[in-house]
Parts: structure tokens; C-alpha cells; sequence
């Protein structure tokens, strides 16, 4: 059997309003519950399972690979919603689309502030 990532466990301040964020800006459908979580499927059957945290959560990035079409829907919704995104992960480049290896790229912040990418193929 190949080794593959089933799902993750993401840590929420807000587990409904970081899974419907991201649910949004993907497009993906709505959030299920799944015992303490609300996971979010991803067309490679990996989860993401969302789960309140208690205390603090540490932050952690997650990049989505996805179509130019996808990253065009996703980034009219970061733009329409007002969010601040960046073209690096240093978050030197504040409004700008990475485009420095043929594809784009782009990160911003979920409710929880966690650090997402949606990126092209090149």
C-alpha cells in the first residue's frame, strides 16, 4: 500500500468560522462533522479536520495547489472580503501575486490566524 496523508488535525480558535473560511475561499462544500470536528475534504480525499482549541494556537501554514481557475475564484473572494494577502511568506510583498516561477501565489490569514497559500503550477 502507497503511504498517504489522510488528514490533519487544525487547531481553531473557532472551529465553524475557520472551516467555512476556508470552505469559502476554496469553494469547497460545507464542513462535516465528525465527532469534535468539522472536516473539509479536499479533492485528494485528505481532510481537514477542524477543532476548537483550548488556549492558545499556534500557528501553521497550509498550501492548496490548485487550478487558474480555482486561484482566480479564491483570490476574487480574498479581495472582495477585504483581506490582506501577500506574494511571500515574509510577508514583505503586502497586495502583490508572487508570479516568480511562472505560476501564482498568493498567502493571508484564516480566522485563527493561520497561514494559507493558494498557488498555480508554473
Amino acid at each position: 500500500m502507497a503511504i498517504q496523508l489522510n488528514h490533519t488535525i487544525v487547531f481553531s480558535r473557532d472551529k465553524k468560522a475557520s472551516a467555512d473560511f476556508l470552505c469559502e475561499i476554496l469553494g469547497r462544500p460545507a464542513a462535516v462533522p465528525f465527532g469534535p470536528f468539522l472536516t473539509v475534504r479536499l479533492d485528494n480525499d485528505v481532510t481537514l479536520d477542524f477543532m476548537d482549541a483550548e488556549g492558545d494556537v499556534a500557528m501553521q501554514h497550509y498550501a492548496f495547489l490548485v487550478s487558474d481557475a480555482e486561484f482566480e475564484q479564491g483570490f476574487a473572494r480574498i479581495q472582495a472580503r477585504n483581506l490582506k494577502y501577500w506574494a511571500d511568506p515574509y510577508r514583505r510583498r503586502p497586495g502583490e501575486v508572487n508570479t516568480d516561477d511562472g505560476g501564482r501565489r498568493i498567502y493571508f490569514e484564516d480566522p485563527s490566524q493561520h497561514f494559507l497559500e493558494i498557488f498555480t503550477k508554473g
